[in-house]
């Protein structure tokens, strides 16, 4: 509890502080989610519902009561004590009885009903995982689109370098304006990009912000710290799926209440005992009667008990169909996180050559052309085209880099890693 109050004021300085713009890493965000998202609550109060309706499974039955005539003759005049000390005829009789608790059922009954809530709680894991794989997902793309603003940034100072230097040179007559015009346009293309860029960065917020439980259009920032993990040495078989996935988990419990009821099944099968006493007044000078009985019902007849054992074999097919789900999930998750990291591995890899070899390389011919340009040796068009493929594959190298991300967030999602 103290750990819950102490995550919710730090959710609350965090939404505080937010408005004014406040940088916050993932790790705050996951947090603000775990501890402020309506499924949260939803769960918890489902949680607390299950668990309150757990502690009446040991109740008794409830008592029953009866009261009237008995063997009362239609007429009263013999209802009165007659001559030679004749009694009358008839009672007033008051009852009741009591079917007693069989210790047996009601601790099969306790242990089913307090297993309820697990499922819920794993449900609940489960649902927090995809939130924040939601949030994990936001949060990646918003990165990769700061880091386009700052390549559109930066092409907008090499573009105005272009225009005008070939402003300078048309009036000289030194150079040619049809690389100029295109200079422009692509200067305006570039202007535009950055509208979509600065729009799709809005949608980002606006999904963390919900994700949070915050207002939509309350303002912040994220930090562009980001960390691409190795999951080059990860084993993804059914074990790693079936310890860390709360929906596999929820299977688990799923399965164990199925055996759990069917033991409340087999234990209502057992002879329930009852008491019943009854107490007569008896007319016209009776003495008064009473009549104590046990009550026993067999519910192991042959006509009796055709439910429950239908029951206890339905619940045995139901978990054994439950355990194969539980199986095919585990396959499949298996097979999607080799294929996921295989793709990822694959793209790391094109990452390195962008790195390494493809774009220090435009760079350089970049900075020759514009060496070349200054001291005119190359032409406008030579320039512009040396630095639209440097923008390009700059713009692909970070649209890879997404694709990176994405694919972890895919894979974090998969084993659950929070």
């Amino acid at each position: 509890m103290l750990k819950n109050k102490l995550l919710l004021v730090l959710s609350s300085l965090i939404v505080a502080g937010s408005a004014s713009g406040q940088v916050l890493k993932l790790n705050a965000i996951i947090d603000s989610i775990v501890v402020l998202h309506p499924v949260v609550k939803m769960y918890d109060n489902e949680i607390r519902s299950m668990d309150e309706a757990a502690k009446g499974a040991k109740s008794w039955m409830p008592p029953e009561f009866t009261t009237g005539l008995w063997m009362v003759p239609y007429n009263p005049a013999l209802w009165k004590k007659g001559n030679m000390a004749q009694t009358g005829m008839g009672q007033y009789m008051i009852g009741g009885q009591q079917m007693l608790p069989d210790k047996k059922k009601q601790n099969a009954d306790a242990a089913y009903m307090n297993a309820m809530s697990s499922v819920e709680k794993e449900k609940k894991n489960a649902s927090l995982n995809e939130l924040v794989n939601a949030a994990k997902g936001y949060y990646y793309d918003w990165i990769i689109l700061k880091k386009k603003l700052l390549v559109l940034q930066e092409n907008q100072k090499i573009l105005d370098f272009m225009i005008r230097n070939a402003e300078i040179r048309y009036k000289n007559g030194l150079g040619k304006i049809g690389a100029y015009y295109k200079a422009k346009a692509e200067l305006g293309k570039l202007q535009n990009m950055q509208l979509m860029i600065e729009n799709d960065i809005k949608e980002k917020r606006i999904g963390i912000n919900t994700l949070m439980n915050k207002n939509a259009m309350d303002n912040f920032d994220i930090d562009t710290v980001y960390q691409v993990n190795d999951y080059s040495t990860l084993v993804f078989d059914s074990l790693l799926f079936y310890n860390n996935r709360s929906d596999l988990k929820a299977i688990d419990k799923d399965i164990s209440l199925t055996y759990l009821k069917q033991e409340t099944e087999r234990q209502s099968l057992n002879p329930q005992f009852g008491i019943r006493y009854e107490h007569m007044f008896g007319f016209g000078g009776s003495p008064m009667q009473y009549s104590l009985m046990g009550m026993l019902k067999l519910p192991l007849a042959k006509w009796s008990s055709k439910m429950n054992k239908a029951n206890i074999e339905s619940l045995k097919w139901k978990a054994n169909a439950l355990q194969s789900q539980k199986e095919m999930m585990a396959s499949e998750y298996s097979g999607m996180a080799y294929s996921m990291r295989n793709e990822m591995a694959l793209k790391q890899k094109q990452l390195k050559l962008f790195e390494d070899n493809i774009i220090p390389a435009l760079r350089n011919n970049y900075k020759t052309m514009q060496l070349g340009f200054e001291q005119n040796t190359e032409e406008l068009f030579m320039l512009y085209d040396s630095w639209e493929s440097l923008n390009m594959t700059q713009i692909e190298w970070l649209d890879l880099l997404g694709q990176v991300l994405k694919l972890q967030v895919s894979i974090d999602r998969l084993i659950e890693k929070k």
